[in-house]
């Protein structure tokens, strides 16, 4: 069984589709008015980007604490050169630098309220 796709909201579409198109790998297949988008990247891998106000809501959606969700990276190179091209996105904000966390190299950032994690797979060595 393979996961079709997630489903995100945001307050600003447009901004969750240059994010998700201009730095991390994703293509846009259809936006809808501004109002929900839907983008898929290499592994065929659907994200569709739900605006608020199709829930009929002003405020900037409140995900649960800890909440994120989270892309690997072949290397610790590629974190940097993700990290470089992120920090220049004035409405990102970054808990750190990459560094260790747990077992991995990595770092998250938000856009908006959601929690965003790029990280190396710790788990590559052990993939049989």
């Amino acid at each position: 069984m393979n996961l079709n796709h997630i489903n995100i909201v945001v307050k600003d579409v447009e901004k969750a589709v240059h994010l998700f198109t201009q730095h991390l790998g994703f293509s846009l297949i259809v936006n809808r008015n501004s109002k929900m988008a839907v983008m898929e990247n290499s592994n065929n891998f659907a994200l569709v980007i739900w605006g608020q106000e199709l829930n009929h809501k002003e405020n900037i959606p409140e995900y649960p604490e800890n909440f994120h969700i989270g892309f690997y990276q072949k290397d610790e190179q590629e974190v940097w050169d993700i990290y470089e091209k992120l920090k220049t996105e004035p409405t990102l904000q970054f808990e750190s630098e990459p560094k260790k966390i747990r077992n991995t190299f990595g770092f998250y950032f938000f856009f908006e309220k959601l929690m965003i994690e790029i990280s190396v797979n710790p788990f590559k060595d052990n993939i049989a």
